[in-house]
């Protein structure tokens, strides 16, 4: 027997998967997991008995509710289903994916949309930090047509500007989890921030690498990749996390003096494999420690004076723009930041149900 479970399949940035309202989940955390291993066909390397894409970029969920806390329009939990193990892991939060919270609220009535513009106020559950999201909704509908162009996303969409709000500490409760801005690991200068998610920091030339690498080129080193591995878990201690093994969270990205135009250089890892192009989180915290004197990216970040706010990172897919605010209080040897800002789209793929076997008397697999 089969259940049939209300979906909607969305591309948010450069990542893609299906979005559910929370109420047609089960409740208990342990039977959802089981669903959604059972939505996208993990495990099994090309999903090939589900709707996920083979790949962690498509291996993703996203769980919308509404909210009954003052201030806050919708609450979203994100979920990484694995690809190949039957793992579902919620530490983590997906810019990327964040994208399309909105949209799915509006269209399915969770919230109402006002004419031209709907700003919602969105509490991610993974990281208990909010982000103000502001989607184009002329006449009360939600537009998915625009010109607005993102690197890693064939032709243009209608902007979703999404502002981080008070990112610092999303994870471990301080900016510097390790309580450094640089820290030594295996002779090797790292940084460590937390900013909308934990990620660490390593000069590519430090590793004998120029940080302009292909993924192709960076994921078939596999010394470099161990490499990149033991000063990760090293970290994590360090920071608090424990043992990270089978955790993605911190994330580690290589960085360098940009080629171009930019700000700086980088490669990002999920973390065993170089990102095509670059996690929303990820690039937001890259782009604090490059506005954070004493850090490793500080030092390799080359800012425009006349617009000292924005941070372009150069990535594999192209370019990402971050804007980020200070508070009027903040210096610039210790700036605080109350927001970071950036501009996305996303589009509906399909709204349907999804098909899951039921096992276990009655319960889905």
């Amino acid at each position: 027997m089969l259940k049939s479970i209300p979906c909607t399949l969305m591309r948010g940035g450069t990542s893609k998967g299906p979005y559910f309202h929370a109420a047609d989940l089960p409740a208990d955390p342990d039977e959802r997991d089981r669903v959604l291993l059972a939505v996208m066909g993990s495990p099994h390397a090309r999903q090939i008995d589900g709707i996920g894409g083979g790949d962690t970029l498509t291996s993703k969920v996203v769980i919308v509710n509404t909210s009954s806390r003052p201030g806050i329009d919708i609450e979203y939990l994100f979920a990484q289903v694995s690809v190949e193990t039957s793992t579902v892991d919620t530490t983590p939060n997906c810019g990327n994916m964040l994208s399309g919270v909105g949209p799915f609220a509006l269209e399915n009535g969770l919230v109402p949309a006002v004419d031209p513009v709907t700003t919602l106020r969105i509490l991610n559950l993974n990281t208990a930090k909010v982000v103000e999201a502001v989607i184009q909704t002329p006449g009360g509908k939600v537009r998915y047509e625009g010109n607005a162009r993102i690197d890693g996303v064939p032709g243009s969409g209608a902007p979703i500007v999404l502002n981080f709000l008070d990112a610092a500490g999303a994870k471990t409760g301080r900016l510097f989890p390790t309580g450094q801005r640089s820290d030594l690991i295996d002779g090797i200068e790292v940084s460590c921030l937390d900013f909308s998610t934990p990620l660490v920091f390593v000069a590519a030339a430090a590793l004998g690498k120029t940080g302009y690498e292909s993924k192709r080129e960076l994921d078939a080193d596999d010394g470099l990749k161990s490499r990149l591995e033991s000063i990760r878990l090293q970290v994590a201690l360090m920071a608090g996390l424990g043992d990270v093994r089978d955790k993605v969270l911190p994330k580690i990205a290589l960085v360098a003096p940009p080629q171009h135009d930019g700000v700086v250089a980088s490669r990002y890892f999920t973390p065993w494999n170089c990102h095509s192009a670059y996690a929303v989180t990820g690039a937001l915290c890259l782009a604090a420690a490059a506005s954070m004197p004493g850090t490793v990216v500080h030092r390799l970040a080359r800012f425009n004076p006349g617009d000292p706010t924005l941070v372009t990172i150069e990535q594999p897919a192209g370019k990402l723009d971050i804007r980020m605010q200070a508070a009027a209080t903040s210096t610039a040897a210790d700036p605080v930041f109350v927001s970071a800002g950036l501009v996305r789209t996303a589009r509906r793929l399909f709204r349907g149900v999804v098909h899951v076997p039921l096992l276990d008397h009655g319960r889905a697999a």
